[in-house]
């Protein structure tokens, strides 16, 4: 099909369509009426080669159980290959219902009840939930942060991993915007070696790194088949995440099995004719969507540090290297957490999400979303300003 270059300038109203962004701002923070900057969708329509491969599905009126088409292995194998320079096997491949039931599932199939599993925390809330829900312990390994950056703490985890057999990395790291090294990744792999740790690597902020920066796959840095399993999914990519699908990449046939028992015990399917196609179309005629995308995002993430720098005294960001979102240092402010939450709310009418959901070294940020129309980002810039009496 044509590729029309997209017009993310272009608001879309999402309010009314049971948005949990939008239509789930009273019961997030008590006011519908926020500038909704929180849960990790963007507020831009998703590509159009999406939209016309899902109208294609809805147009045959049969709605049944559905398999997984050559053609969706086919378009995310490329895209691995053509993106990240990195081959993957199709028979490496599950589908899954969500990165998140995928950890999940993982959790389950690779350790048992009360064995240690390491985070690096602050980090994505279900990480820690994923962990405790199923009844294993949370070990973790902080991240650094040093200079206004985050590092890997690697001498914490060389200790960390003497007594847990599962670390999930989350890469490119959420929230606070990095995309490791070589030379890092390179370093954790050492440690995972020396103790026989599998590393869970959750790659589905893949796409979006910003110039300069380049994602590495974890398993395509190791030979060793047993080392790395990766979850992935379009859905951060091309803003489909309520479509649902994901895929694992397990190399090791024995892992393989492990995490198809668990799978079979729930006895939930990942198929769906919308998320099939959805799924396919993304990573096979995205391409031109994304190449249009980051160069935005940089201007808004670039904005906002600006505005920050010279408008917000008592805040600070970390420049992000990849993903859309932006971790806001507030402790400047000098408020307790639940003073900063209400401050937020109710002074700059804004919804983010609070620092504290992301474990250690949350407290006293916030994480914005830098992936709306540059109109709405400058608004919430604008009233953060007015409320903290610098406009």
């Amino acid at each position: 099909m044509s590729h029309q270059a997209p017009d993310f300038d272009q608001p879309i109203n999402r309010e009314g369509t049971a948005s949990l962004k939008w239509d789930g701002r009273a019961g997030q923070f008590g006011d519908p009426g926020v500038l909704p900057l929180w849960v990790a969708d963007m507020d831009f329509a998703a590509p159009a080669a999406v939209t016309q491969a899902l109208a294609e599905r809805a147009a045959h009126p049969v709605y049944g159980y559905t398999l997984f088409p050559d053609a969706l292995f086919t378009a995310m194998a490329d895209w691995l290959r053509d993106r990240h320079g990195w081959v993957i096997e199709r028979d490496w491949v599950l589908m899954a219902p969500g990165v998140v039931p995928s950890l999940s599932a993982t959790v389950l199939a690779l350790t048992e009840p009360g064995e240690g599993v390491i985070i690096q925390p602050p980090v994505y809330a279900p990480f820690f939930s994923v962990i405790r829900a199923n009844g294993r312990r949370v070990v973790e390994n902080p991240l650094r942060c040093e200079a206004g950056g985050y590092t890997f703490d690697l001498e914490h985890l060389e200790r960390c991993a003497a007594e847990a057999r599962l670390l999930i990395l989350c890469s490119p790291h959420n929230p606070v915007g990095r995309v490791w090294s070589a030379d890092e990744l390179g370093a954790v792999l050492a440690i995972a070696r020396r103790h026989r740790l599998v590393v869970l690597s959750d790659e589905i902020h893949h796409d979006l790194c910003f110039p300069g920066e380049v994602h590495r796959p974890l398993a395509s840095l190791t030979d060793e088949p047993a080392a790395v399993i990766t979850a992935l999914a379009p859905s951060k990519t091309f803003n489909i995440p309520g479509l649902g699908l994901s895929a694992i990449i397990c190399p090791d046939p024995e892992q393989r099995r492990a995490l198809r028992r668990v799978f079979d015990s729930f006895h939930v399917s990942a198929s769906n004719p919308f998320s099939v196609a959805a799924f396919t179309a993304a990573y096979r005629e995205g391409g031109p969507w994304l190449d249009a995308l980051m160069p935005y995002l940089v201007v808004n993430r670039d904005l906002a540090l600006d505005f920050i720098a010279r408008r917000l005294p008592g805040i600070t960001a970390v420049r992000p290297q990849g993903t859309y979102l932006l971790w806001l240092d507030c402790r400047g402010l000098g408020l307790t957490d639940a003073a900063l939450r209400a401050f937020f709310i109710e002074r700059a009418g804004l919804g983010l999400s609070p620092g504290t959901i992301f474990g250690t070294g949350g407290s006293g940020h916030m994480r914005l979303n830098l992936g709306a129309p540059r109109v709405v980002i400058e608004r919430a810039l604008g009233q953060l300003a007015a409320a903290l009496g610098a406009a």
